[in-house]
């Protein structure tokens, strides 16, 4: 090897991570269960029914009848690219939304979270939180080496959001793609196998019942205790 041409370091111990599959994620205050149109159409177009502004920057909706609703759903749900999950709000005894596993690549050891939507009555509880733990916990205890989150870079929600939660900024892919005959710029945030030790033990700290108060108030952030942990933050939020 030339000193003038360096290539990356031996990645030690690599393994091929498994695709996930069909799986429920129980946590202390959420439940993540494999999305059915079946099961959950219905229950959820009740919880968004109202909040149209919640599909502003998906790629489907929003929805003018339970009917289209369960449609959608049970098209989506039969991607074999892709791997919905219903989140169950125990706090509430809810359903309040989904989010799903997508370009999963095990040969490169990346996976991406997306394709979230939660109704308002979800948004920035504990459930929410820990739904999003729970699947970056399942997939670097499996091995993946890096974990996505990916959105239109005018969601300033979304990326506020992936921020709060520990990911780390990389950048803005200018018109990335075409969605609802809109242009979309992306922005991408990540976080990577050695981000998550601390980042771990940060939402575990978050997590615990001594962190909230008897009417379930937060006492810490979540984003303080990502702060430390984060590579780089987002310049359009500050």
């Amino acid at each position: 090897m030339r000193a003038d041409r360096p290539i990356g370091p031996v990645v030690e111990g690599w393994h091929e991570p498994p695709l996930p599959g069909d799986m429920v994620l129980e946590g202390r205050y959420a439940r993540l269960e494999p999305l059915e149109a079946e099961l959950h159409a219905a229950l959820l177009f009740r919880a968004f029914e109202g909040h149209d502004w919640v599909w502003d920057y998906m790629p489907a909706g929003p929805f003018g009848s339970a009917a289209q609703f369960h449609r959608w759903m049970k098209d989506a749900t039969a991607a074999d690219d892709i791997l919905f999950f219903a989140i169950f709000d125990k706090d509430s005894g809810a359903f309040g939304g989904f989010a799903s596993y997508l370009r999963m690549k095990p040969a490169s050891g990346s996976i991406e979270v997306g394709y979230i939507a939660m109704a308002p009555a979800l948004q920035r509880t504990r459930a929410a939180t820990e739904a999003m733990y729970l699947m970056m916990e399942w997939a670097f205890d499996v091995g993946y080496r890096r974990y996505e989150w990916k959105c239109d870079a005018l969601n300033r929600p979304s990326r506020a959001a992936a921020q709060r939660l520990g990911f780390s900024y990389e950048g803005v892919f200018v018109q990335a793609t075409v969605v609802k005959g809109r242009n979309r710029d992306t922005a991408w945030l990540a976080v990577i196998d050695k981000d998550w030790p601390a980042l771990k033990e940060a939402y575990q700290l978050w997590l615990s019942p001594s962190n909230f108060d008897e009417h379930g108030a937060q006492k810490e952030r979540v984003s303080d205790l990502t702060r430390l942990v984060r590579r780089a933050n987002d310049p359009s939020l500050d």
